[in-house]
This record gives structure tokens, C-alpha cells and sequence, in this order.
């Protein structure tokens, strides 16, 4: 009688463990970043190309103009000098269109690149988006990627008070470890 109910604890297990194994969703830490061609708020085209040789902070979020994503993004903006002055980039990804990034940016004076994902392509490349059927958006995840365009950090939690300083201190602390 104990054997089987034995099988039955394996199969269960293994229905429950199945699709986190099978997710496909591992780690983008050690790879290469996922190549892009999108446009910025102001409609100009960017490439991961544009970035190789420095660092990136490329960080995704769910909505132009919401609370969290404000604050965020303004955190960005507040410390973007303390980014420059290492060497490193910012940039912010959503699924809003061009016109949405131009007047979100100008509205908090964002001075760096947002680029518009309008098809979630670049979102789930990166295991970010999100498809809740009447909604698309890309979660709020951020990657850094060094200057040999290799993702060495994911942040899968963000806290959107605290993000900005989080990455300029771990970007300091593996410049500091690259020599």
C-alpha cells in the first residue's frame, strides 16, 4: 500500500516542479545581451552596438506617466551626472510608443534614452514582458550590461525609491572588480 502512494508523491512533485524547470525563463546573467534596433523618445534608432565598450544600466518598467515608473525614472535623472562621470549609460525600456516616451520625458526632463518596445520584442527577449490578455506591459527588471555587452547582473525585484542608487553602487563595485 506504501509504494503507491509513493509514485503518487513523485508525480505530484513533479507537476509542481515541472514548469519552473521547464520555464525557459534561466538566467540571462553570463550571456550575451540580447541584441536591439528601437527608437528613443525623440525617434532616433539605437542599437546594443552603441553601447559596447561602456557600461549600461538598461532597465525596463510597466507604463510611462504611473507612479512608480516616475519616481524611478526620476531617480535616474537625479543621479544621472554620478552615472557620467563613471562612464556608465542609462536606459529606460517600455511597450509605449515614441510620442508617449517624448512627452514623458520632457514633462520630468529625463536626459537619458527611452526606448519605445511598441511590440514587446526587446521585453520578452529579455524574459520581462508580461501578457495578461487585455494588457501587455514589461515588468520592472533591470539588467547591467559590461562594455563587452555581457549581462553581469539582474535585478528581478525593484524598488523604485531606492533602484537608481542600487545599480550605481553595484556598477561602481564591478568597475572597481574589472580593473
Amino acid at each position: 500500500m506504501r509504494l503507491n502512494k509513493l509514485p503518487l508523491a513523485i508525480v505530484l512533485l513533479l507537476l509542481i516542479l515541472l514548469p519552473m524547470l521547464v520555464s525557459g525563463e534561466d538566467s540571462l546573467v553570463g550571456k550575451p545581451a540580447p541584441e536591439f534596433k528601437m527608437q528613443d523618445q525623440n525617434g532616433d534608432w539605437h542599437t546594443l552596438e552603441n553601447y559596447k565598450g561602456k557600461w549600461l544600466a538598461l532597465y525596463f518598467y510597466p507604463k510611462n506617466d504611473t507612479p512608480g515608473c516616475t519616481t524611478e525614472a526620476c531617480n535616474f535623472r537625479d543621479n544621472i551626472y554620478a552615472y557620467k562621470a563613471i562612464g556608465a549609460a542609462v536606459v529606460g525600456v517600455s511597450l509605449d510608443d515614441v510620442a508617449s516616451h517624448a512627452k514623458f520625458a520632457s514633462k520630468y526632463k529625463l536626459p537619458f534614452t527611452l526606448l519605445s518596445d511598441a511590440d514587446g520584442s526587446l521585453s520578452k527577449a529579455y524574459h520581462v514582458l508580461r501578457d495578461y490578455k487585455l494588457i501587455k506591459i514589461a515588468a520592472r527588471q533591470s539588467f547591467l550590461i559590461n562594455p563587452q555587452g555581457v549581462i553581469v547582473k539582474h535585478y528581478e525585484k525593484v524598488d523604485p525609491e531606492t533602484h537608481s542608487e542600487e545599480v550605481l553602487e553595484a556598477l561602481k563595485q564591478l568597475m572597481a572588480e574589472a580593473g
